[in-house]
């Protein structure tokens, strides 16, 4: 266990300067630079006195400097707040107005040029590493975030159609990296894959894991990862210890013949989170890299990435037709509980309630959503996932759905009335619905969007509609929220309350 993240990275720097600790497609980076570029940017952070309890943003793409602007915000005090280079601009002001964040770190050229923050440009960021060497005024561990302080914060959706910053503090992911290490191995020096973007939680199961143990990070960016002509070449010539990805991601790797464990024989272990695994997908991984460790893990952003886990064997597969997510991490009780907040009898489902070193201290700037979603259980701070769960008879907890609407599409989480919100704002759109379409292995394949068009004479238009409604929705929506198929019809069915029915068309979707 160690005493603070930062100095047991920066350790790596002091005692091997020339270490590699990040490879984007063969251009790689020392964790002696780590250590300077992080040591600078952190100097330049404290001079423009800042108060340590307002966060800063980090715009950018998954670049080393991208790493090393992390590590120079924690080490002046504050908290980071990674946004996508690929965001809308919406979502980046939205992002601001609620993060009230004291300045940004703009990796990437920012798209907007009227900020009232304090910005550090990529001109003047890529000058500062590039003078990194020449740093007189270092910050000491000292000023390092440490113990009960953020240390990140990752915005994930929200029913309202804003999004809810999840505060991550060092305690909370020095649990998650001590478990990394005890239960999984990563306690030396890994190759490990880097392919989530920093945006999402998925990504520090790669990022930390690795560097507080002095591995390298083999970065494979969204460039390659669009195209698949361009990924399954590429597969081949990645030297990974550690595989960390979500399983839609895996299965569209998957799609290419060659990738299993003849070409990619330095595969060891194989880490899955960010949504179901389904067994079909686990079968085909262990029948492709018979050796290799294959993982399922569970956990939701407020509880600091996974905090169950299940090694997949073939006594597994064999065992179960829907995979288990798990055992819980030590010292992590994971509870099932009811309605009223009772615990429920062996065998029943309930909603999967989580307490322990792991568990948010809340939602930045946003009480009502933070004393919805965190209670107190036998006077332990516990979040309330919105999960249902059961335990089966081997104590092993198993993922039966969502108690809301609130679904995982290709690892991403999506609050349905989100999509919601954003089609009503579109002009051609008078009412929306958005429903979830699942295959037969229980996991969503597509987002359905019921539509009353503003324009009752629809009848031949809805091609041109379609095309319009997805255009605007690009503006100021992420592209993985996008619905897949588009309904347009005359009214939506009501619930004797007088809501919009979810559930009816949910059925007539699926078919049940």
């Amino acid at each position: 266990m160690t005493t603070n993240l930062i100095t047991q990275i920066d350790s790596w720097a002091v005692n091997d300067p020339e270490r590699v600790a990040y490879n984007f497609l063969g251009q790689k980076n020392t964790y002696g630079e780590l250590k300077q570029y992080s040591d600078a940017l952190a100097a330049r952070i404290k001079k423009l006195g800042l108060s340590r309890e307002q966060p800063i943003i980090v715009y950018g793409g998954q670049t080393f400097a991208m790493i090393a602007t992390f590590l120079g915000i924690v080490k002046a005090g504050h908290a980071y707040i990674p946004v996508d280079a690929h965001s809308p601009l919406k979502r980046l002001q939205d992002i601001k107005q609620i993060a009230q964040p004291a300045a940004c770190v703009a990796v990437n050229d920012l798209p907007v040029n009227d900020w009232d923050i304090p910005v550090i440009t990529a001109d003047e960021l890529d000058h500062l590493f590039t003078n990194s060497a020449n740093i007189v005024d270092p910050v000491t561990p000292a000023d390092y975030v440490a113990g009960d302080d953020t240390y990140y914060i990752i915005f994930t959706s929200g029913t309202t159609g804003m999004p809810k910053g999840v505060q991550i503090s060092h305690d909370n992911l020095q649990s998650f990296t001590d478990w990394m290490a005890e239960d999984f191995g990563i306690n030396h020096p890994m190759v490990t894959l880097s392919q989530p973007p920093y945006s999402f939680d998925l990504s520090v199961m790669d990022l930390y894991p690795t560097l507080l143990h002095g591995g390298m990070l083999d970065v494979l960016p969204q460039e390659t990862t669009a195209n698949f002509k361009e990924l399954f070449a590429a597969l081949p010539k990645y030297q990974i210890e550690n595989w960390v990805s979500t399983p839609s991601f895996i299965e569209m790797c998957l799609l290419s013949p060659d990738f299993n464990e003849q070409s990619n024989p330095t595969i060891k272990n194989i880490l899955f989170c960010g949504e179901e695994l389904t067994h079909a997908t686990a079968a085909v991984v262990k029948q492709r890299f018979p050796k290799a460790h294959v993982y399922n893990t569970y956990g939701p952003t407020e509880t600091t990435v996974a905090v169950t886990a299940v090694e997949i064997t073939n006594e597994i597969l064999d065992s179960y037709q829907r995979l288990p997510i798990g055992w819980p991490k030590n010292g992590t009780p994971v509870v099932l509980l009811n309605e009223d907040n009772q615990l429920v009898d062996q065998g029943e489902d309930g909603e999967i309630v989580i307490m322990g070193p792991s568990v948010s201290k809340g939602y930045l700037n946003n009480p009502e959503k933070t004393n919805q979603a965190f209670i107190e259980v036998d006077g332990k701070r516990a979040y309330k996932t919105g999960d249902l769960g059961q335990y089966d008879e081997n104590g092993q907890l198993l993922y039966k759905g969502r108690v809301d609407f609130q679904v995982k599409l290709h690892g991403f989480r999506i609050e349905l009335e989100e999509v919601d919100q954003h089609l009503t704002h579109v002009a051609e759109v008078a009412q929306a619905i958005t429903v979830p379409r699942y295959g037969a292995n229980h996991k969503v394949q597509q987002l359905v969007a019921y539509i009353v068009p503003q324009d009752k004479d629809f009848a031949g238009k809805e091609r041109e509609l379609t095309q319009s409604i997805k255009a605007q929705l690009q503006k100021n929506m992420m592209s993985y929220m996008m619905p897949g198929r588009f309904v347009f019809v005359d009214a939506i069915p009501l619930t004797p309350n007088g809501k919009l029915d979810r559930k009816l068309l949910m059925s007539e979707v699926n078919g049940k």
